[in-house]
């Protein structure tokens, strides 16, 4: 936890770098609890006439610039800039390109 909210502490911070650990842990820490906000709306069945979960949309909007900012510091750690994620977004052949 240490990681993830040392991650969030450095909210817009994309200068620097970000090791692999910090990186990943940022990112699993993300799903658990995207995870578990989403069990938590469907078994309470918070927001019936929404097809998607409502709480996750909004966690998600929340630490979408530190996930960008995580993503910048690793990709500097790695040698390219933090434009790179930027080619995430092109269909089927982008993520295999950045990873």
């Amino acid at each position: 936890m240490n990681y993830y909210f040392h991650v969030l502490g450095k909210y817009a911070v994309f200068s620097g770098r970000a090791s692999r650990k910090e990186f990943w842990l940022f990112w699993l820490v993300n799903l658990i609890i995207s995870v578990a906000l989403a069990l938590f709306e469907g078994i309470n069945n918070l927001f019936p006439e929404s097809n998607e979960s409502v709480l996750t949309s909004v966690y998600a909007l929340a630490v979408l610039l530190p996930t960008f900012a995580v993503g910048a510091r690793r990709l500097h750690d790695t040698g390219r800039t933090g434009w790179w994620q930027l080619i995430a977004f092109i269909p089927l052949v982008g993520a295999i390109v950045l990873i």
